[in-house]
């Protein structure tokens, strides 16, 4: 996408990308009825617009006036999108509260951001300094994607999750420092923010599975608390504070 950064929009292409945008809108947010909705109410395809006619305007050489158009954007939709960011066609911003696109972001064609979404820089380094999202990647609410990283196609960002590093193409990232979790094999909805792999949950799960065999092995029973179904830590913390609850009421 870099080659493509300087090239400058002309109007029918910035017509082409709305109209990719009301599609991708249409044919994704079930709650759509009609374009004129979309063109009129929507607040992420009405940031959309304004940044197409920012993003000209600073290319031409006339950064003031495109961060005005920024600026007013960001106060009527809640989006804040630098002009000089590059990004594709056919994106759908759902809700849009909240999102930030820095200035150095590269987002390719068929991307999804949901609300509270941040494409953000670390530190003063100068040059590149924002991700670049390749094309048909979908960034889940709250999620943060911090740097010059990449995160290949067709990869899905778990809400809330903050991606710090490289991304391969067709992952699932989840977590807090973000990372890629395997799948099994089990296709994920496109839009799907919640059927996402736990890796915290699965690895509980290992750990038990290992406990079980080693008291097979050994003929020893370990506290039931820990044997049970699902968080084992958190049942082992549960079990700890009742029985200082019991000492204290004793006292």
């Amino acid at each position: 996408m870099g080659e493509d950064k300087k090239h400058i929009p002309t109007w029918k292409e910035i017509r082409e990308a709305k109209k990719a945008d009301l599609k991708t809108v249409m044919e994704k947010d079930p709650a759509a009825t009609s374009e004129w909705s979309v063109k009129h109410t929507y607040a992420g395809y009405k940031a959309l617009a304004a940044y197409r006619v920012a993003h000209r305007l600073y290319l031409k050489g006339h950064p003031t006036l495109a961060k005005l158009i920024a600026n007013d954007a960001r106060r009527r939709t809640g989006v804040e999108i630098h002009p000089a960011a590059v990004i594709g066609k056919g994106i759908m911003i759902d809700h849009g509260s909240g999102v930030v696109i820095g200035e150095t972001s590269e987002v390719g064609d068929g991307c999804i951001l949901y609300q509270g979404v941040t494409l953000g820089g670390t530190g003063k380094d100068t040059g590149k300094r924002h991700p670049t999202l390749e094309h048909d990647v979908m960034v889940s609410a709250g999620a943060k994607v911090l740097g010059p990283l990449t995160v290949g196609a067709h990869s899905k960002i778990g809400a809330g999750s903050v991606v710090l590093k490289d991304v391969p193409p067709y992952s699932t990232v989840v977590g807090v420092p973000g990372r890629v979790v395997k799948q099994d094999g089990k296709r994920v909805a496109d839009m799907d923010q919640i059927l996402l792999p736990d890796p915290i949950m699965e690895e509980f799960k290992r750990l038990n599975r290992r406990i079980a065999e080693l008291e097979k092995r050994t003929g020893v029973k370990i506290e039931p608390a820990l044997a049970a179904d699902g968080n084992v830590v958190a049942q082992a913390a549960i079990s700890e504070f009742e029985k200082v609850g019991e000492e204290d009421n004793r006292e």
